[in-house]
């Protein structure tokens, strides 16, 4: 029999909370062992599905693997036998083509657990873990948001995580989903860049005056990113046993920060067409690394630059609000002149002036392009939501022009 969700996880946004867990060293120590065990029964998993032909479809691994690891592993149960398999296969799903060994999962990786591996009590606010040696029920804590969230919404599958001695649970959760409203002001045009990171068409360069925090700027991520990068070269180029101990302790930290001026542009979009009534729209840069041809000294800010991660910040954020969210074509933004409709290279006359050479026109070039962007939206969003109307033969409406058939006769 086929397993369905219900309707309100196929019909809702899915989203993750997060959850701080308070165990007691004893129960400290048992989780500590289910999350190696589980580890090493994945990667046990890994090494026989690469040796057996390199079998990693979910269902003919599962009957090869789930007696064997098993039998392999003691204190395993079956279902986290089962979803080590599921990892598994997830883990060479969209990767077999370049590995080029079995995959190694880490000892102390973050653990899945589903509905038969735990259980939840949200009246005292403690969840059942399963352990090799038994379960634990272990209280947690979190933001007032993301209790309210497990207390109210349908919970799906966690992820069991210990990071720097503080054990994490990220539960999946399900959203209700507003319906999306009409743009009532036309669309919030936002282009991207290398040396600005978003710039909108009301002419707000993002990250700058408008975002609080640390960052001051554009000139200021660059400028952070070039020494972080200085700074792992040497210390790699080192290779001595304190450099690489400083390049653990560095590991990561440039990943939050981009990930955090990512959120924090995203939410100034998204509250901005809020609050003005307006839809969003990005470009669709999906293979942009491999279009456009950079300069040497570019390229490693290019391939490094997280494009994907702001327009999909964005878009589930203006999903929850209920906005209106559309990816439009990215070629000539910088190029056309959103008044007289001019397209050529020389409006560019340098790398951040637009001079339109047909009428005059004359701002800064990633602002024109934002423009440009926020005018195809309107016509996206136009076409996208007008009714089929081709002109072609149309059985249907044929038969609806036609007068009703006489039913008396002269």
């Amino acid at each position: 029999m086929a397993i369905r969700r219900s309707a309100t996880k196929r019909k809702g946004l899915p989203s993750v909370v997060q959850l701080q867990l308070a165990p007691t060293s004893a129960q400290a120590d048992a989780l500590t062992v289910a999350v190696r065990v589980c580890n090493e029964a994945a990667t046990f998993v890994s090494r026989l599905a690469w040796r057996q032909q390199r079998i990693f479809a979910v269902v003919e691994l599962h009957r090869l693997a789930y007696y064997p690891v098993r039998a392999q592993f003691a204190g395993l149960a079956a279902q986290a036998a089962v979803r080590a398999i599921a990892r598994v296969a997830g883990a060479y799903a969209n990767r077999r083509a370049t590995k080029k060994r079995a995959h190694v999962f880490r000892p102390h990786g973050a653990v899945p657990y589903d509905a038969r591996l735990m259980s939840w009590n949200r009246d005292t606010r403690t969840v059942s873990l399963w352990t090799p040696t038994g379960r634990v029920t272990v209280a947690y804590t979190g933001r007032p948001e993301d209790l309210k969230a497990v207390d109210t919404l349908p919970l799906g599958e966690a992820d069991l995580i210990c990071r720097g001695g503080v054990w994490l649970l990220q539960v999946a959760v399900t959203l209700p989903k507003p319906e999306v409203r009409e743009p009532v002001n036309d669309f919030l045009g936002v282009d991207q860049g290398l040396a600005n990171l978003a710039v909108t068409n009301d002419g707000a360069v993002l990250p700058g005056p408008a975002l609080p925090g640390p960052i001051h700027g554009n000139g200021h991520v660059r400028s952070l990113r070039d020494r972080r990068y200085r700074q792992r070269r040497r210390l790699q180029k080192k290779g001595t046993p304190s450099a690489r101990r400083v390049l653990r302790r560095l590991s990561g930290r440039e990943h939050r920060m981009m990930t955090d001026i990512n959120h924090q542009i995203s939410k100034h979009v998204v509250c901005e067409a809020e609050r003005t009534g307006r839809g969003i729209t990005l470009e669709d840069l999906q293979g942009i690394r491999g279009r456009v041809r950079a300069h040497r000294l570019q390229r490693r800010t290019l391939h490094s630059w997280a494009f994907a991660q702001l327009i999909e910040f964005t878009r589930y954020k203006a999903t929850r609000a209920g906005i209106a969210f559309l990816l439009v074509d990215p070629a000539y933004t910088s190029q056309a002149c959103p008044d007289c409709g001019c397209v050529s290279r020389a409006n560019r006359p340098a790398r951040g002036r637009f001079v339109c050479t047909g009428c005059g026109l004359a701002g800064h070039a990633d602002h024109i392009a934002a423009c440009n962007i926020a005018v195809r939206g309107v016509a996206g969003w136009a076409a996208v939501n007008q009714p089929h109307a081709t002109g072609l033969p149309s059985a249907r409406r044929d038969r609806e022009s036609k007068p009703p058939a006489s039913t008396g006769g002269s």
